[in-house]
């Protein structure tokens, strides 16, 4: 089968769906782990100190 036009037709499945803890479409469904959060993996919030502007606090 081509990867191209044809192959686009048949990406309906979602791979991620919204997260409880962090409530963005982050969750992966098949692997149990959010993919922006971390939940699933780890207890603490999954942060990087190179992306410390894309977790500030919730207002």
């Amino acid at each position: 089968m081509s990867k191209g036009t044809p192959s686009m037709g048949k990406r309906q499945k979602t791979a991620h769906i919204r997260c409880r803890r962090c409530g963005r479409n982050s969750y992966h469904k098949q692997k149990g782990v959010c993919a922006a959060c971390g939940y699933g993996a780890t207890a603490r919030m999954r942060k990087f100190n190179w992306s410390k502007k894309a977790h500030r606090p919730k207002a």
